[in-house]
């Protein structure tokens, strides 16, 4: 295990990862890091799929927003930000119609850069790292390089995605990470005409898995319109001022269980800090 290292005026780096792609992780991401903000955490958000960010779009952020300082090959940056939230991402860097094709060692040193050249800010509560998918080697620089608080699962209810959520959970556990929780994304449907619930994806899955595996459940998110036009537009619904509307409670709900889990544990104590 390489020694992990601290970023400086971050108290509690998390990340949110599914181990499959297609669960919702990304836009779970974006609403949970405006709903701890809204909740008083100073809350950054770092897109860490290289390959295939979605920031940019969900967040409403551009390229022209990044500040740029220093030497070439030392360069630092000034993220981006909105609704009270920094973010940084590699669609900040390159065009948002480029292709980024890399390989490996060249999306670690991309990533690197994202995490340890950014100026966070020297009172950051949280800063949440959006996870691709799979258990590949983002995963693993970020896992034995960052003094990490611990992890958030999420996943959907059905079997084939339970399995890769036990796989992401298996990796962190074999990296010492802790696992700060399960969310249930897409949980069920409340139909408009029967006011009745409708699992789509099986019932309880991810809790059942929470209480086989001994895991805190940190709740679901079921299927609400207004998540996906609203994040596609740029406006999540967890924006301040919403926390009522059945689109943005639910991120709220596992908000305030995060926070819970945060203030029950002290952050990451690593001996290597970078840029103070």
């Amino acid at each position: 295990m390489r020694q992990r290292t601290k970023i400086s005026g971050v108290k509690h780096i998390i990340a949110v990862s599914s181990a499959k792609g297609g669960v919702g992780k990304s836009t779970l991401s974006v609403n949970l890091a405006l709903a701890l903000k809204n909740l008083g955490k100073t809350t950054c958000l770092m897109d860490a799929d290289i390959s295939g960010p979605s920031m940019p779009t969900m967040m409403s952020v551009k390229r022209e927003q990044v500040e740029v300082y220093g030497s070439a090959g030392n360069e630092r940056f000034i993220p981006a930000a909105n609704y009270g939230v920094k973010v940084m991402s590699m669609g900040l860097i390159v065009p948002p119609d480029e292709a980024v094709a890399l390989r490996g060692p060249m999306v670690n040193k991309y990533l690197r850069a994202l995490l340890f050249q950014t100026d966070w800010g020297d009172d950051t509560d949280i800063l949440l790292l959006d996870m691709p998918p799979g258990t590949h080697d983002i995963h693993l620089t970020i896992a034995q390089e960052i003094a990490m608080t611990g992890a958030v699962i999420v996943t959907t209810p059905q079997q084939i995605a339970l399995i890769d959520a036990r796989r992401g959970l298996e990796m962190f556990s074999h990296v010492s990470i802790p696992i700060l929780g399960v969310v249930q994304n897409m949980a069920y449907f409340v139909c408009d005409k029967c006011q009745e619930r409708h699992h789509l994806f099986d019932d309880g899955g991810a809790f059942k898995m929470c209480e086989e595996l001994k895991l805190r459940f940190l709740g679901d998110v079921p299927f609400v319109k207004g998540i996906q036009t609203e994040t596609d537009r740029g406006r999540p619904p967890a924006l301040a001022g919403n926390e009522e509307l059945p689109s943005a409670k639910p991120y709220y709900d596992v908000a305030r269980k995060v926070i819970a889990v945060l203030d029950s544990i002290s952050p990451p104590k690593e001996p290597k800090v970078v840029f103070e």
